[in-house]
């Protein structure tokens, strides 16, 4: 069941602070994609392909699908003719195949590159060297990747009570997001999105200039 009345108060603190909200709708059903949508929210994130792919077929066509789960070369097929944003390229390997499969949808597909900085090692992601070496791979063959574009950082923060860490973390994250955006390599001007903060921690996300937050159970409920 959606919280409406959660939406509507996470949408004028987010419109006024130039925040995108995605609504992370893993696990609920597509009626409940289906309320959310129909109150004005456009932007959705989706952890599992399948699933994603299940969904975008029985939902309006102009939804903006985020996928923000760990994602296997082998299953971009499945998404690559409609997926709005992916916000976890860990690997060159996989952005090479997003970017075969977006020349076989005709598209251009943005995406994310996934810093991994929380104390957890279950977390998914490149530390900062490997993004620098990333993009060197990046400049020399970018000529062959002109179906992809890099938008931005997305990170996730350690699930802990402490807020303080969680802070440093996500400035940690911001500082290397502007780092990136001062250099060469990226495309400007695409290169915009930080995407961190979920339900529990995005008023810090947003404080340490966090501008695209993934919420879940504030709109839907636990799972």
């Amino acid at each position: 069941m959606v919280n409406k009345a959660a939406w509507e108060n996470l949408v004028n603190e987010f419109n006024s602070k130039g925040v995108t909200l995605v609504a992370v709708s893993k696990t609920k059903p597509a009626s409940d994609i289906q309320d959310l949508y129909d109150l004005g929210q456009r932007d959705f994130g989706e952890n599992y392909v399948q699933e994603l792919a299940e969904k975008q077929q029985s939902l309006p066509s102009d939804v903006r699908w985020h996928f923000i789960g760990h994602l296997q070369s082998n299953k971009v097929k499945y998404i690559a003719s409609f997926v709005h944003l992916i916000h976890t390229v860990d690997s060159f390997k996989l952005l090479v195949e997003i970017n075969k499969q977006a020349v076989k949808s005709g598209r251009v597909i943005d995406v994310l590159l996934q810093l991994h900085i929380a104390d957890e090692e279950t977390k998914f992601g490149m530390n900062e060297k490997e993004i620098f070496e990333f993009m060197d791979y990046y400049e020399a063959q970018k000529g062959d990747l002109q179906n992809v574009r890099i938008c931005g950082l997305m990170g996730m923060a350690t699930n802990t009570g402490n807020v303080q860490q969680v802070r440093e973390e996500f400035f940690r994250i911001n500082n290397f997001f502007k780092h990136l955006a001062d250099t060469s390599f990226v495309g400007k001007p695409y290169f915009s999105i930080c995407s961190i903060g979920m339900s529990s921690d995005y008023k810090i996300a947003i404080e340490e200039g966090g501008n695209m937050v993934r919420i879940g159970s504030m709109l839907f409920g636990s799972r």
